[in-house]
């Protein structure tokens, strides 16, 4: 393109460019950043079918997707399928195939109304790996969603249990891979195995930093999966895509993220999962609110109703009493890049630091990763001390990550 608008300048303008080179300056600053937009416009791996629909030849495909596995609009089940791939079956994921079902909400097997195609839950009662009967007649398993970067959004850990299935039963993945909307950043502290659970499984923090691609890298390469076992793994990378990049999410990844706000937010609010404190399930603005029915001295008020996405919320039917987040600049949120744990400590305080502000399940150690972030809000720790306590590992962490980047980083 830049080539093009040369040849179109040296044209039309050399007579001008004898006269006043200025001009010529000037017309090219004007061009460059309307080139650099188009040039920036970012392709994810499954639209680049030119990358890998010839390793599917004669080959039996199964797929992980769910509603977030798009191209150019089109599911990505549908554009296989007219191209003659013979898919025999689908896994899905938490939130199931449509991605309606409420967030731990357990999904079963059921049949693609449309397709007609198996889909097999990964997030049932019992079965969250492919077993050895289901991938018998597999060739390749095609894995495409659409992550948000945060070690405790469970379609990482759906990813580990798929990859150890394939290299147990000598299945190769073919990974297309789409851009990780906080990918931006890395934040968190490290995940300490004492609390390994399918909300967070790895040694990594809670912001990543990582494609779902360059996750799946790190997986095999770090050897975490059981018996340091590694699959075969190829992954089809997205084009014009870099670390600084700001991606808008076609679609919802999850019901409860409908948007970029929430999608920005979700990192810091999800620990309030752990909590008293809604972060507005139940309403049309999940992950950019939180309240309870005691912070009476907040203005802003909500009230969580059973709904499709979150049947059951925290404080159903009471009115909150919190903060609203709705409006706040998602240039501020990119740019103040970093958990926020400010939110935490003042709710707590809030609660007269009441007994059951965390919940009694110890779900908050599980978001966290570690016992450290509840014990040092208890101690009435700021969140400026809680930050700095992790510092230190969060740099052995990105030597670690540079390692499996597929794409330039944003330091």
């Amino acid at each position: 393109m830049i080539t093009m608008c040369y040849k179109y300048i040296n044209h039309h303008f050399y007579g001008c460019l004898k006269l006043n080179n200025y001009l010529f300056v000037f017309f090219v600053l004007l061009i460059i950043p309307f080139t650099a937009q188009i040039k920036s416009e970012i392709i994810v791996g499954a639209e680049r079918k030119q990358l890998y629909l010839n390793y599917l030849e004669d080959k039996n495909i199964a797929l992980v997707g769910n509603q977030t596995s798009l191209v150019n609009g089109d599911h990505l089940v549908d554009v296989l399928l007219n191209e003659g791939v013979n898919i025999q079956k689908v896994f899905s994921p938490e939130h199931g195939f449509r991605g309606k079902a409420d967030a731990g909400e357990k999904v079963k097997d059921n049949f693609d109304e449309q397709t007609g195609l198996p889909i097999f839950s990964l997030y049932g009662k019992s079965k969250r790996k492919p077993s050895k009967e289901l991938l018998r007649d597999v060739d390749v398993v095609i894995f495409d969603l659409q992550d948000v970067g945060v070690r405790f959004y469970t379609y990482i850990s759906t990813l580990h249990y798929v990859m150890e299935a394939c290299a147990e039963n000598n299945v190769q993945i073919i990974l297309l891979d789409r851009p990780n909307p906080n990918g931006f950043y890395i934040d968190g502290p490290i995940l300490d195995s004492k609390y390994s659970s399918f909300v967070g499984m790895h040694s990594v923090p809670v912001v990543h930093g990582l494609t779902i691609g360059e996750y799946a890298k790190m997986i095999n390469g770090e050897k975490w999966l059981n018996n340091e076992v590694q699959c075969s793994l190829k992954v089809i990378p997205c084009e014009n895509y870099d670390h600084l990049s700001k991606y808008v999410l076609p679609v919802a990844p999850s019901p409860n993220l409908p948007n970029m706000t929430s999608v920005y937010l979700y990192p810091s609010l999800c620990f309030f999962e752990g909590t008293n404190i809604s972060i507005g399930r139940g309403t049309s603005f999940p992950f950019q609110v939180y309240g309870a029915p005691y912070l009476k001295s907040k203005t802003f008020t909500f009230i969580p109703k059973s709904m499709s996405g979150a049947k059951y919320p925290k404080h159903k039917e009471l009115k909150c009493f919190g903060e609203n987040l709705q409006n706040v600049d998602l240039d501020s949120l990119c740019l103040n890049s970093g958990l926020n744990y400010n939110w935490l400590v003042e709710c707590y305080k809030s609660s007269n630091y009441a007994d059951d502000f965390f919940n009694e399940n110890n779900f908050f150690n599980l978001l966290a990763g570690t016992d450290r972030v509840m014990n040092l809000i208890k101690g009435r720790a700021t969140a400026k001390q809680i930050i700095e306590t992790f510092q230190e590992e969060l740099q052995q962490f990105k030597l670690v990550r540079k390692k499996y980047l597929i794409y330039q980083d944003f330091e």
